[in-house]
């Protein structure tokens, strides 16, 4: 029986493992009372089908604008007249999304391996994220697709954490709370949890 090589890295994806991007219902409730869980998920749903969809086409967009468009279309679906003021509310709140109540304990506890985000989210949300939650000093990187301009399961973002923390992909386990992230990071090699 052979044995599996050592885990030296851990990488985790940001929005919905992380970070819980329904953290903004209560904003979304509060500008669209009885709205807000309906709001979230429609506008989490078009923001991931935005990034496939401009992955595939090769168009590749910051990940600020996409989650702008979806914000968008999933006011207009629902038929919430969304103004400027309350869009940048929301958009602002994406930069204060809260971590999931374990995250702290969990990264303490693995601080013995390197410790890595990849996202969809560009450098700047992730920057902001980061910072907003108190975890700045937590991880070795933060990578952001935006260095290879093409969105998450594309191998070439896999890829960039190999290379960002210099260390073999059968040594990275990767984390995420979405089965298409799982699925595009242990097509690419890595180990996924």
């Amino acid at each position: 029986m052979s044995r599996k090589p050592p885990i030296k890295a851990l990488v985790f994806d940001a929005y919905g493992t992380l970070f819980d991007v329904h953290s903004v219902i209560a904003l979304c409730d509060e500008l669209f009372p009885g709205r807000g869980a309906q709001l979230s998920q429609t506008w989490r749903a078009k923001q991931l089908e935005y990034t496939w969809l401009k992955s595939l086409m090769g168009r590749y967009e910051d990940f600020e604008k996409v989650t702008e468009a979806a914000l968008k279309f999933a006011c207009k679906s629902l038929k919430l007249n969304c103004q400027l003021e309350s869009r940048k509310r929301l958009m602002q709140a994406y930069l204060h999304l809260k971590p999931y109540p374990e995250v702290k304990e969990a990264l303490a506890a693995l601080s013995h391996c390197k410790l890595a985000i990849l996202s969809n989210g560009s450098p700047r949300m992730l920057k902001a994220l980061v910072k907003n939650t108190g975890l700045s000093n937590t991880f070795d990187a933060v990578i952001s697709v935006h260095e290879v301009k093409i969105f998450k399961p594309d191998p070439k973002v896999y890829a960039l954490a190999q290379n960002k923390l210099k260390v073999p992909k059968n040594n990275i386990g990767f984390v995420s709370s979405n089965f298409w992230d799982i699925c595009g990071a242990a097509s690419f090699g890595l180990r996924t949890f």
